[in-house]
């Protein structure tokens, strides 16, 4: 088991810690309404940010919280992002900084 672990981390999987006591069915939901970002040393950044089922407006709200969250961990904010698209799984990207 504890060489299995780190593949986990490799494929971008992150473990969530469950006690008997929690409610599976909240923790499934609140694992599913998180939003990991993954900062590793490269210039690009992929993170979903929504699924199909939701509205303009969830969607809307997710990427506005999801950008401004990742722009206030960078050093310089704004000015370390070059360029920022949104992309659906089969749409084009559509630039929107």
């Amino acid at each position: 088991m504890a060489e299995a672990e780190p593949d986990r981390y490799l494929a971008g999987k992150f473990p969530t810690p469950v006690s008997h006591t929690d409610d599976l069915a909240a923790k499934v939901l609140d694992v599913r309404c998180t939003i990991k970002f993954q900062l590793k040393k490269v210039l690009c950044l992929g993170v979903a940010v929504g699924h199909a089922e939701m509205t303009d407006e969830q969607l809307l709200t997710n990427i506005m919280l999801s950008v401004n969250f990742l722009v206030s961990l960078l050093k310089k904010n704004w000015q370390n992002v070059k360029s920022l698209h949104i992309k659906s799984s089969m749409g084009k990207p559509i630039r929107l900084y």
